[in-house]
């Protein structure tokens, strides 16, 4: 007997406990790379190595983690989210158990950059793209709520690992930090598969087929990739080098993990408000989206242009504040990347979007850490670091112009028998009725 197919996304029920397994699995992935900043001037100092060379961790591992995401997702289309995600869950903490025995900058880069990395591949595409399955009217609230994940992690996981380091030193805090995210397992145990109107009705027949590649076709995915990669640039730069940016503006070391938990705070926040916000349906997605990249981007040059705080006992308040910001402008355009995706390529396609959008963001993500590190190396400091990379992330902005509906607009329009996004249509164009001067009873069809 076959299981009738629902009617669509359930909006709820089931589909709350697998947003909690995506916070879960989103704060155990870049909520702990967010956070494992804190562990590179002990790493820098064992192993005798410059900042730029350090760097290179947590940039192999976002860019592993990205440019492998689209495997992720092709394999979650074959055998489904649950067993991927459960895998790589095993996979990630035995990469920080591998690096918690490291002699050498090397086994880092291979057990954080490469193992745990393969491991995040397979857990953040398939789990993100399971919930915006489960919920339709309330997708961006349920979505951003699963993102949150990252900042309620970073805002746990920053003080808590600034302790183990004192205490245990930075081996014996990867240890522990393999025992946590081995939690990525029963994260993926909840995934329940879904089915929807909108699937494919046979598995793809090759890999190429798997991965999504067909995607590019449409023009605004294109629009959107390309968007995504400058802003990847810069966008991962706090997640490795706030902290150290905060050391070298002259705080001690829980100052500096002060300031990670205020990029936290204001980013849980935003996450949570711009979900609701955009689920209202006053604004389209795609102008939210570019309005929130480019505020990212003024954020990461107020975090960059902050002066010099006087002593280590200082709290640094302009820093704080210009994390804040920060925070708040980059947890407002996590949710919207990967939620405007259903309405571009449709339900069945957005996990292999998620994925491809993902692998797009490693390219950004694999030259930004080492791009801030070589500045900081030759100029001193951070400051031309964050400078540089916001620059990256008001450019990718700026190509998110080119949109449907990024920019208003008032000309006639027809009215198109536009399926609903859920069937894989580009976004639907939405009719305002005006007045006529001569007549009170007839209409103009615009799009505004």
């Amino acid at each position: 007997m076959t299981t009738p197919k629902p009617t669509g996304p359930p909006d709820g029920g089931w589909g709350w406990v697998v947003a909690a397994a995506g916070f879960a699995v989103n704060g155990l992935s870049y909520g702990v790379l967010r956070s494992l900043g804190l562990a590179f001037p002990d790493f820098a100092e064992y192993f005798d190595r410059n900042t730029q060379e350090t760097a290179w961790v947590s940039a192999l591992a976002l860019a592993v983690q990205q440019a492998a995401s689209p495997v992720g997702s092709a394999l979650s289309t074959r055998w489904g989210a649950r067993p991927v995600v459960m895998v790589g869950g095993i996979l990630t903490s035995l990469g920080f158990v591998f690096s918690a025995f490291a002699h050498s900058l090397l086994h880092l880069y291979l057990g954080l950059g490469v193992l745990a990395g393969s491991g995040w591949a397979l857990v953040f595409a398939p789990a993100l793209g399971t919930v915006s399955r489960y919920f339709s009217r309330r997708r961006v609230l349920a979505v951003g709520l699963a993102l949150t994940g990252n900042g309620a992690s970073s805002l746990l996981l920053a003080p808590a690992l600034q302790l183990l380091l004192d205490n245990f030193g930075w081996r014996g805090s990867l240890l522990l930090l393999g025992a946590v995210t081995l939690h990525l397992t029963p994260c993926g145990a909840l995934l329940r598969p879904l089915a929807l109107p909108g699937d494919p009705l046979a598995l793809p027949r090759s890999p190429l087929a798997a991965l999504g590649l067909g995607l590019f076709r449409h023009r605004a995915f294109l629009v959107l990739t390309l968007g995504t990669a400058l802003v990847g640039v810069g966008y991962f730069i706090p997640y490795v080098h706030l902290a150290p940016h905060a050391l070298d503006r002259g705080l001690g070391g829980y100052g500096a993990a002060l300031v990670v938990a205020a990029a936290a705070v204001g980013d849980i926040g935003a996450r949570l408000l711009c979900g609701w916000l955009a689920d209202q349906g006053w604004v389209p997605l795609p102008r939210l989206l570019t309005v929130f990249g480019a505020l990212t981007g003024l954020g990461l040059l107020a975090v960059g242009l902050v002066p010099v705080v006087g002593n280590e006992d200082s709290w640094g308040g302009p820093l704080l504040a210009a994390a804040g910001v920060y925070g708040l402008s980059a947890g407002s355009y996590a949710p919207l990347i990967f939620c405007v995706l259903p309405e571009l390529v449709g339900i069945g396609n957005v996990v292999q979007a998620t994925g491809l959008v993902m692998l797009l963001l490693s390219l950004g993500g694999l030259l930004g850490p080492p791009l801030s590190g070589f500045l900081r190396d030759e100029t001193g400091d951070f400051t031309a670091s964050f400078l540089t990379c916001g620059s990256f992330v008001l450019s990718g902005s700026f190509v998110y112009l080119g949109l449907p509906k990024a920019l208003p607009s008032c000309r006639p329009a027809s009215r198109p028998g536009t399926p609903p996004p859920e069937m894989g249509e580009l976004l639907p164009v939405p009719q305002v009725a005006l007045l006529s001067p001569g007549d009170p009873h007839s209409t103009l069809d615009t799009t505004c």
